[in-house]
């Protein structure tokens, strides 16, 4: 099985960025843990979990990942959009033109946070949303995948 991660603008600055809302890992951390979460998924389900990690600032290639991710014939997408999930329909678009499974994930609570953070145009493409649960979120979010779809893929 083949999974896309993919963050948004910012989360390169996990770490420094509002440590009191973000935590103080570093981006490299979050890169660490969702591989390290593959390979637990990998042994548990008997299966390989491929997982590419991707973070961009650029909304263009982060829809660029996206659609790249139907020719590699990916399996599922984490996605964190970060602030685009407020803003970029062209993300949405990206999302729903491929028709990976997608799953949403959140190191927030966003539905808690300023008003504006509570609409997620990426979301309206995503199976699953996870928000609030930190990194755990990104486990919670590949394991689900892993789940519905590591048998057969898409």
């Amino acid at each position: 099985m083949k999974i896309l991660v993919i963050n948004g603008p910012n989360l390169n600055l996990l770490g420094i960025r509002e440590p009191e809302l973000y935590g103080r890992r570093d981006y490299h951390a979050l890169e660490e843990y969702c591989k390290a979460v593959c390979r637990e998924l990998s042994a548990r389900f008997h299966c390989e979990i491929v997982c590419d990690v991707y973070q961009s600032n650029h909304e263009g290639e982060l829809v660029e990942q996206i659609q790249q991710a139907y020719f590699d014939h990916t399996d599922g997408i984490v996605i964190n959009p970060a602030a685009y999930t407020h803003t970029s329909v062209a993300i949405l678009d990206a999302l729903k033109a491929v028709s990976i499974p997608a799953a949403e994930v959140h190191l927030t609570d966003v539905g808690e946070r300023e008003e504006f953070r509570r609409v997620s145009y990426a979301g309206m493409a995503c199976e699953r949303h996870y928000a609030g649960y930190g990194f755990e979120g990104y486990r919670m979010a590949l394991e689900y995948l892993v789940q519905n779809y590591g048998k057969n893929g898409r």
